[in-house]
């Protein structure tokens, strides 16, 4: 994958990202490559899971757009295959769908993906929400390894190992635990939560923060690492390996 810094200030270095549209419909993939072309990105398509796989391993792409209802290997298990894989599961995924609901957005985005966008959508909404999603996965130095006492947190193989344990952590704890290992000390709450782990343009209920970080708490406890997500209170949440009292229990 490639990690070309994204420049916040302009657009114009599209043609720096390689984006690859997933989606059985040729007239949904005529419209999105004549929208991005414009906008200067370098394109792939494909129109089922499994040719979008082999143009996975073999371009790399710098992000998918990926629609959800395909025949065969829906949208939504390709995504989870994609999260499962060392070499894919850094890619990040944008989610075409016509489903609005919340709980399928939910579901989405436990699968693993950025962000999502429902059809019918407005191009320049698209544009948008593609460079919102670059500029937040260059700020998270994906590979950058993490160490925090005996855990080892490293994003480029999509692990997290502590005293040579593996953990298994969905794809939206694992994005949670790399926001808290990076902002240690600091003190956020749910809002400011869902805005750098979801994304600002993504809507769902706050309480979807408690039920992912108790989901993380629980992983972490065998070791316990748990005590490290402090709840605050009347404020939110912090990762700390200082304990002040101003905490209160899970």
């Amino acid at each position: 994958m490639s990690n070309s810094n994204f420049d916040a200030s302009t657009d114009n270095n599209s043609q720096q990202y390689r984006v690859l549209i997933v989606d059985d419909e040729q007239a949904i993939r005529d419209m999105l490559e004549l929208v991005l072309a414009a906008e200067g990105f370098q394109l792939s398509s494909a129109e089922s899971a499994q040719k979008a796989h082999s143009l996975v391993v073999d371009e790399q792409p710098d992000i998918i757009l990926l629609d959800w209802m395909m025949p065969g290997v829906s949208g939504l298990e390709f995504l989870r295959r994609l999260r499962r894989s060392e070499m894919t599961a850094t890619i990040p995924v944008i989610l075409l769908t016509a489903k609005t609901e919340e709980d399928n957005r939910v579901a989405g985005l436990d699968s693993g993906a950025d962000d999502y966008i429902t059809k019918p959508f407005a191009p320049r909404e698209l544009i948008s929400r593609i460079h919102a999603v670059l500029r937040r996965t260059s700020r998270l130095e994906v590979n950058k390894i993490i160490q925090f006492e005996d855990m080892i947190f490293d994003p480029s193989s999509y692990r997290v190992m502590i005293k040579e344990q593996l953990l298994n952590l969905g794809p939206t704890e694992f994005r949670l635990l790399q926001f808290f290992l990076k902002n240690q000390d600091r003190v956020y709450n749910r809002d400011q939560i869902m805005d750098h782990v979801w994304g600002g343009n993504v809507y769902l209920d706050e309480r979807t923060v408690d039920v992912h970080i108790l989901r993380l708490r629980k992983v972490l406890a065998e070791s316990q690492y748990d005590r490290y997500i402090q709840t605050v209170r009347g404020v939110g949440y912090r990762f700390s390996g200082v304990s002040t009292g101003s905490e209160i229990p899970k």
